[in-house]
């Protein structure tokens, strides 16, 4: 299958799915990112590209996509809209995973919304969870315990961004750990990550 995942700023899709794509990778599947902005309202364009293409690395991802825009500038338009159509169209995805649009940051809200129309036609379309998610009650999980190590890896190579939680002492994998613990809780296994679906099609093979 195809995977795409859909992410405002650099770091974003690993926070919410990337033990779920490295998990996909390692079985055979095609992962792609889109990052919509360049991540300069965090550092430089340069250090937020190189740190994501290394990220991109260990998620086992084939290609990263980028939007171009300015951090906290995402439009809810149809540039934007259009601008996420043509990565569908040529990537052909068959599962895409993007931000939740009950969320405090406006590029977040933006970029699911508009990810609502351009995937219309798209069969499987699941939200996932930041820090800044607000209202979020996953019904479908996938347990990452084998690849929280590589998930947590994947989000140190953002090297420029651990420490930037705004949590008192709490680093980024502090906050991901947790999270991976809580939702595993929630589904039964050590962790996990958690969905809620847009669309979601359950694929019944005839028996052999």
């Amino acid at each position: 299958m195809r995977i795409l995942a859909l992410g405002c700023h650099p770091d974003d899709i690993e926070f919410g799915c990337g033990g779920t794509l490295i998990k996909y990778a390692r079985t055979g599947h095609e992962v792609c990112l889109m990052v919509l902005t360049e991540g300069r309202a965090g550092g430089d364009r340069e250090t937020r590209h190189s740190e994501q293409e290394a990220s991109a690395e260990i998620l086992g991802c084939k290609r990263v996509f980028w939007g171009g825009y300015r951090d906290t500038e995402l439009p809810l338009n149809r540039d934007l809209i259009h601008k996420v159509e043509k990565t569908i169209v040529e990537v052909d995805p068959d599962f895409i995973f993007v931000h939740y649009f009950d969320d405090t940051h406006q590029d977040h809200r933006n970029l699911a919304n508009s990810t609502i129309t351009a995937t219309r036609y798209t069969r499987n379309v699941l939200f996932y969870e930041g820090p800044t998610t607000n209202n979020f009650t996953p019904t479908v999980f996938v347990d990452i315990t084998e690849e929280e190590e590589n998930k947590i890896a994947a989000l140190e190579a953002h090297a420029s961004q651990v420490e930037k939680t705004n949590i008192g002492d709490l680093s980024i994998v502090d906050v991901v750990h947790a999270a991976s613990l809580f939702r595993g809780t929630q589904a039964r296994v050590k962790s996990a990550e958690g969905f809620m679906p847009l669309r979601l099609f359950i694929n019944i093979a005839p028996g052999e």
